[in-house]
């Protein structure tokens, strides 16, 4: 181990008693160097959030321009900064009508949060209806969200009242009533093991809500920005949600968040009292600037279309290796899920494959699902050489 690898484990908090531990030199395109020379490709694109993949020219001259005009210069929301206005002006053109405005946060928890009070504020309720296998961040509020209550249950009383229904069940759906101020749920579930509902199930979901009066608020942390081969996950069910939360791939690789919502909605923040939710440093003009030109570019190349074509085929390739290791695989776009029989199968895998180069995780949810999510730009070679680790990966954890 190195010197910095010394400092690592002395200095810095860890999330896991096992972390991977690789020490990243550089990073470009779909690969990743380590300090040892070896080279690992990315095929979970830093989980989301590197969609156009590592160093992209245009999202670091993008950098390069702002970083020489200015950086932060007063909390957000109060001065007119040109980044985040034509980033918010973007976002609403992709977006279907009648979400209109934006705000930015430093991260998709804090998104969640502004959301929660927003929902509150607007309806004047207090209870939240989330789905078991959830995942939607670790900050109080959001953690109160979580479908799995092992994550919920060491950190005692969690901000509510949130009421857990059944994923995808159009039965439950029922409890959604006049206390609810809000229905929160994502189109796919990514750490819920890659879960994809039934168009049915969020039709259903829109009208429930409208009918009792709750919003819905579709986090769409993961699944935006063409990942699931649309720019927004919404486009694949045809229903337009009160609230969309954004983040992960938002900011081109920079720290950025943000919800979008009617003009209505939002205006709560600005009365009674005003300064309803401020942020220091949400929408920095480094990260606007960065996730403006992220944007442009993965609509200019046709990246949501790419996506869905390339998920097709991963899809498609994993279910030709017929291995009996393998309950199922499913996916929508780039977001692919693997689900094995076990746990133990899972991670076996997950460290046979990073043994041969590629990086892959399972997911906090579903242990037993192990989750792709590659760059949207990775060429067919990149993925023929995932193939191939994955295929010998699987060889190995039968013996």
């Amino acid at each position: 181990m190195t010197q910095l690898g010394d400092y690592f484990h002395q200095n810095l908090a860890q999330t896991s008693d096992s972390p991977i531990g690789l020490e990243i030199s550089r990073a470009e395109g779909s690969w990743l160097v380590a300090a040892d020379g070896r080279r690992y490709l990315d095929f979970i694109a830093g989980i989301g959030v590197s969609a156009l993949g590592h160093g992209n020219a245009e999202v670091l001259e993008a950098i390069a321009a702002q970083a020489r005009r200015h950086l932060h210069v007063m909390v957000y929301g109060e001065y007119v900064i040109e980044s985040q206005v034509m980033l918010a002006r973007r976002l609403v053109e992709l977006l279907p009508r009648p979400l209109e405005r934006v705000y930015f946060t430093n991260s998709g928890a804090e998104a969640i949060e502004c959301a929660l009070k927003v929902a509150r504020k607007f309806t004047g309720r207090a209870g939240f209806v989330a789905f078991d296998g959830a995942y939607h961040g670790d900050t109080m509020g959001a953690l109160a969200l979580a479908g799995n209550r092992a994550m919920r249950e060491p950190f005692g009383a969690l901000p509510g009242p949130v009421t857990h229904l059944p994923f995808d069940d159009v039965r439950a759906l029922d409890k959604i009533d006049s206390t609810i101020a809000a229905v929160i749920v994502e189109p796919v579930q990514a750490e819920g093991g890659v879960r994809i509902p039934e168009t049915g199930f969020i039709r259903a979901l829109r009208e429930r809500c409208d009918r009792a009066g709750a919003m819905l608020i579709f986090d769409e942390v993961l699944t935006g920005f063409g990942r699931t081969g649309k720019m927004f996950a919404l486009e694949h069910f045809g229903v337009v949600p009160d609230i969309v939360v954004m983040a992960k791939a938002l900011g081109g690789g920079l720290p950025l968040g943000a919800l979008c919502s009617r003009n209505e909605v939002l205006a709560t923040l600005s009365h009674d009292p005003p300064l309803g939710h401020i942020t220091t440093f949400g929408g920095h003009p480094l990260s606007c600037a960065a996730g403006l030109a992220s944007v442009n570019v993965i609509v200019r190349d046709g990246l949501c279309e790419r996506a869905a074509t390339t998920g097709k085929t991963i899809v498609r390739r994993l279910i030709a290796m017929r291995a009996p290791e393998i309950a199922a695989v499913r996916g929508l776009g780039m977001i692919v899920g693997i689900e094995f029989h076990d746990a133990s199968l899972a991670h076996r895998f997950v460290a046979a494959t990073l043994v041969r180069g590629v990086i892959v995780n399972w997911t906090l949810n579903a242990d037993n699902v192990v989750r792709l999510a590659p760059v949207l730009t990775i060429t067919s070679d990149d993925v023929n050489f995932a193939m191939s680790a994955m295929d010998k990966a699987l060889d190995e954890i039968r013996r």
